[in-house]
């Protein structure tokens, strides 16, 4: 189930109020321009995989644990229903700076598929 919209928020810093009142709704947290003096708003926007950058055309979702799965170094995460393989290209590498799993999505043939994908703590 899809928690929060995210591109470019500045998950650091908000309280743990507001962080657990943006999981427990569906609440769209896309850039419209409150974000522009975050000090993550840089690095989200250089997030990129082997398709490209994430926050270009896709939006980010913070993906519950419950959600996504690591098997063998291979990646699985659950979209609209649907179990999802993260294709190894599709994995973000650098640091997590908010500690969450986020995955940036796309559809083809009316089924999800991962165009980023960066791994959380599983905490």
């Amino acid at each position: 189930m899809l928690f929060a919209r995210l591109c470019a928020a500045p998950l650091l810093g908000l309280t743990a109020l507001f962080l657990t009142a943006l999981l427990a709704t569906s609440a769209l947290a896309r850039d419209d321009g409150r974000y522009a003096n975050s000090p993550l708003k840089p690095w989200f926007e250089s997030l990129h995989s082997e398709f490209g950058q994430c926050c270009t055309d896709a939006d980010g979702y913070i993906i519950a644990d419950v959600d996504w799965e690591s098997d063998r170094g291979r990646f699985r995460v659950r979209i609209d229903d649907e179990w999802v393989v993260v294709p190894d290209g599709a994995v973000i590498t650098v640091p997590n700076k908010i500690g969450r799993t986020m995955v940036w999505k796309h559809y083809i043939d009316g089924h999800p598929r991962v165009r980023c994908f960066m791994p959380g703590s599983m905490t």
